[in-house]
């Protein structure tokens, strides 16, 4: 498919794609979304990444104007919600839970039914945006002997027929097999990189966001506990290197005395050693350990991926709650 339509007033790709400003939904004395400030960057894919019962889909529902608000505020493309919600959703291409669709219809034919609604322009996107999700082969088959992974793949071919600046994606790998999903992973990045979209993906699969988003929000019980770019929250942690040395006991011996050094592991014939992040904690590091007269056979940076962030994340906001 071509790159989005930049019509549009306010210079939105300036903006945010989607904030939100203490957000709160209640139903009676429960609260599902709790104070949520949000900020997805335009021509990102942003993932809001927590377990199930979170409150991902309830934040949703009130970003695209299906349940009320409690209080707070929330805006997509810089329209408000719900004031502007017909406005922004002109270009909000979503799916909410298990798409549905008309099954005794082809995939095709459901398409159909949506440009007609959406209007002329859309059915030239009809053709490609089958051809995007991979279903142009399967487009005449009825939707009943699609299986839920197909569903899914029509649900954002579906998305596609409104040429959306800003997709929302609810949990949308849910039903794909191994190749469906490497399928939809590229899908995204094209999406983003070479259409200029924002795709805000929902999920509770913190490997399938670190593999396709630029940024995230984890969320639990209703609040966003941290968000930012992936690098940013798998290196907020520190820095790990994996050091291979020829005298293990000196050298942890030395590198405990590195103001720079948080902790020393062996494990498995090297040293794992973490330190604080400052930029020059690895040069520092091989200087004093050559100082010492150790030899130094391995120095491997490595990165902390982003389920041991959230991990550690969600279990200091245990501690806190107990």
């Amino acid at each position: 498919m071509p790159a989005i339509d930049a019509e549009w007033p306010s210079g939105d790709f300036l903006e945010p794609a989607v904030v939100t400003r203490g957000l709160t939904k209640r139903f009676g004395e429960r609260v599902a979304v709790n104070d949520v400030h949000l900020e997805v960057p335009a021509g990102s894919a942003f993932g809001f990444l927590g377990p199930n019962g979170a409150g991902k889909t309830t934040m949703i529902r009130m970003l695209l104007g299906l349940t009320s608000i409690s209080s707070g505020s929330a805006s997509l493309l810089g329209q408000p919600i719900p004031r502007a919600r017909a406005k922004a959703l002109s270009r909000v291409g979503a799916i909410v839970e298990e798409p549905s669709f008309r099954k005794h219809l082809s995939g095709r034919e459901n398409l159909e039914i949506v440009a007609a609604v959406r209007g002329p322009e859309a059915y030239p996107r009809i053709a490609p945006a089958l051809e995007r999700v991979g279903l142009a082969e399967r487009a005449d088959d009825r939707v009943s002997r699609y299986s839920l992974g197909m569903r899914q793949r029509l649900g954002v071919a579906r998305c596609l027929l409104a040429d959306p600046k800003l997709l929302i994606l609810d949990e949308p790998t849910n039903g794909l097999d191994p190749h469906g999903i490497q399928e939809f992973r590229t899908m995204v990045r094209a999406l983003v990189q070479d259409e200029g979209r924002t795709v805000f993906l929902s999920s509770h699969l913190l490997d399938e966001v670190e593999r396709v988003c630029d940024h995230v929000a984890i969320v639990d019980h209703g609040r966003v506990i941290v968000q930012g770019s992936i690098e940013e929250l798998t290196g907020r942690a520190g820095q790990q290197v994996i050091v291979g040395v020829d005298a293990p006991d000196l050298a942890i011996m030395t590198l405990e005395e590195l103001p720079a050094v948080r902790e020393v592991l062996p494990v498995d014939g090297v040293l794992k050693v973490r330190l604080d992040g400052r930029p020059d904690a690895v040069s520092e590091l091989a200087a004093a350990l050559v100082y010492a007269g150790v030899a130094v056979s391995r120095l491997e940076p490595t990165r902390h991926s982003l389920e041991e962030r959230f991990l550690e994340i969600t279990s200091l906001q245990q501690e806190v709650a107990a």
